[in-house]
């Protein structure tokens, strides 16, 4: 199931960075170009990245510039995040390329890649509750909560991963029509941004 793979790929990955723990570290993918593991092991070194560099900006005391420089990398992040999850769903439309559509077919509300990326990103929010969770200079409240947070994260994760074993099922099954819709974002876009346009003018 493309969901226990998804999640084992994600925790390595998590457990990888931190290691070292420096959005700066290089990063190296062991996958094969076009296969779906590099995919996502591109996905969440992305996610990953970003979720440091989001506590990095919520610092009350960053320096302007550095907080500056910090912003720019989390929407370099997010176009990034947006390109792979898009490289995903072209991975699953080639896939499903040949399936016959049945007549009662349905469309569903999310595509897979995009499943996937909630996925990724629910691994980290399990990683750093945990993390918080058995963090020795917590307060005993502090913990409590943070474990009975984690127990609703574990939920969530059981959840989610069946849902999206279930799509993938049901549209190699036909009985769901694999489609997608790029996100088309127009604020990175030279051509569409009015302010970057008409600074180009």
């Amino acid at each position: 199931m493309i969901s226990s793979k998804a999640i084992n790929i994600f925790s390595k990955v998590i457990e990888y960075y931190h290691v070292v723990d420096d959005i700066s570290q290089k990063y190296f993918n062991p996958y094969k170009k076009g296969t779906i593991e590099n995919l996502l092991h591109k996905k969440v070194w992305i996610d990953t990245i970003q979720w440091h560099l989001e506590d990095i900006i919520r610092d009350p005391n960053i320096d302007a510039k550095y907080a500056l420089k910090i912003k720019r990398e989390i929407d370099l992040s997010n176009q990034n995040r947006t390109d792979i999850v898009e490289q995903i769903d072209d991975y699953f439309l080639n896939l499903y390329s040949d399936i016959k559509i049945k007549k009662h077919a349905k469309i569903n509300t999310e595509s897979p890649a995009w499943a996937l990326d909630r996925l990724s990103i629910l691994q980290l929010k399990i990683y750093h509750m945990n993390e918080e969770a058995s963090r020795i200079s917590s307060t005993k409240e502090n913990k409590t909560i943070c474990i009975s947070k984690l127990k609703i994260l574990m939920e969530q994760n059981t959840d989610l991963s069946l849902s999206i074993d279930q799509l993938l099922i049901e549209i190699g099954s036909g009985e769901k029509i694999m489609k997608v819709y790029k996100q088309m974002k127009m604020y990175n876009d030279i051509n569409l941004n009015p302010v970057l346009y008409k600074k180009k003018a």
